[in-house]
């Protein structure tokens, strides 16, 4: 028996083959606004089910009631807002009971969205309950301050998918991942959350994983992510390679997640494992500093907020781990939980440090990394 999604019910806001001409022509004939990255990536999910149970922008109530109480107006847990913000212009435009068609980069219609509220929202109040601070420094602020000064809520109908040329076979939304678990006979699955390419620890963390549940879940996300981040090719590629060799082919799965990051810290890791349990996962891995950037959050705060929640309002299971490191003593990877020796002993690299060595062409540890992996990352890190 697989595990429900949020809310109850996997949401499916695709338009059915059968009025796909009536909403093309409601697209054509509305007031159009064209999407950022941000929210290409949440429109898709919220059509596929994937932010289940939301099925458009928030309204005022469910923005609102996010940020200041971490909960839908229903009182569902949900800690992200999730809105399309537009110009007052735009907004100007339009009212309650309109619709409008969303467009994609290219100014193609992708949905059609019937407005219900027309609201303006304080952004460094939005910035400081979700964010913890108001500083633009930290991406997910200076992504708030970057919106437009309206917010338009109301549901969506997607008309058609966005033109994907990359990781197509990877590409596979909550209700076909739910069929594959299935198929496997995968009853417990561990999902696990990366924007970064995978080291000896993330390996670690995930090998622990597999020892209790029946499948893992590697669940990368490739929508927008900060300049420095390493693009979301070089990372699959990575993790292609890791794969071949070194992880149970029955009982793993390589799926990409569209959506964006938010650095949101504590806040985001619930997002994150609300968004898995919606793919089929009854487990969430959350290691050390989940979704953070700079200090901006303490190193187990993501770990901690799960604390805050009933287990029966969040149903998918937290695994919680320390920040883990190859030891020199202990001749194997570990965790403070796990080994008595001192960080002298300790295999640690700062992400800097690595950048530094991968640009040189030089072989970072294999106690940090694998081989295979590193030669993937020099040669992405040389222009190769």
């Amino acid at each position: 028996m697989s595990i429900q999604p949020h809310g109850g019910k996997l949401v499916n806001q695709y338009v059915d083959d059968s009025k796909q001409k009536e909403y093309m022509e409601k697209a054509g004939s509305s007031p159009s606004w064209k999407l950022s990255d941000r929210e290409l990536s949440d429109l898709e999910m919220i059509a596929s089910g994937a932010l289940s149970p939301l099925k458009g922008f928030m309204n005022r109530a469910d923005f609102e009631s996010v940020v200041e109480n971490m909960r839908l107006q229903d009182g569902t847990v949900w800690t992200i807002p999730v809105t399309l913000a537009v110009s007052r212009e735009f907004a100007d435009s339009v009212g309650s009971g309109s619709e409008i068609a969303l467009l994609d980069e290219e100014d193609r219609p992708l949905a059609v969205m019937s407005v219900s509220d027309v609201f303006e929202y304080d952004a460094e109040h939005y910035a400081e309950k979700v964010f913890l601070t108001t500083e633009d420094a930290h991406p997910g602020v200076a992504a708030i301050y970057a919106m437009g000064p309206v917010l338009l809520g109301g549901d969506i109908r997607m008309i058609r998918k966005r033109n994907y040329q990359d990781f197509l076979d990877y590409r596979l939304e909550p209700k076909e991942t739910r069929a594959l678990f299935e198929e496997k006979g995968w009853r417990t699955v561990a999902g696990f959350q990366t924007r970064n390419p995978i080291h000896r620890a993330h390996e670690y963390l995930q090998k622990c994983a597999l020892e209790i549940v029946d499948g893992l879940l590697i669940h990368p996300i490739v929508g927008a992510t900060k300049g420095d981040d390493i693009p979301a090719d070089v990372r699959m590629t990575c993790y292609e390679t890791l794969l071949r060799d070194y992880y149970p082919a029955d009982r793993t799965a390589l799926v990409v997640n569209p959506a964006s990051m938010r650095y949101g810290g504590p806040r985001e890791a619930i997002f994150h494992a609300i968004i898995r349990k919606n793919y089929g996962c009854t487990h969430f891995i959350v290691g050390r500093d989940h979704a953070g950037v700079g200090n901006y959050y303490g190193t187990y705060d993501a770990q901690e907020i799960f604390y805050q929640f009933k287990p029966q309002e969040l149903e998918i299971t937290p695994l919680m781990f320390e920040h883990a490191f190859f030891c020199t003593k202990c001749g194997n990877m570990a965790s403070s939980k796990t080994c008595p020796h001192g960080k002298e002993s300790h295999v640690f690299l700062s992400g800097t440090k690595v950048r530094e060595m991968l640009v040189k062409g030089e072989m970072p540890p294999a106690e940090f990394t694998r081989p295979e992996v590193a030669e993937v990352l020099i040669k992405a890190a040389r222009g190769g």
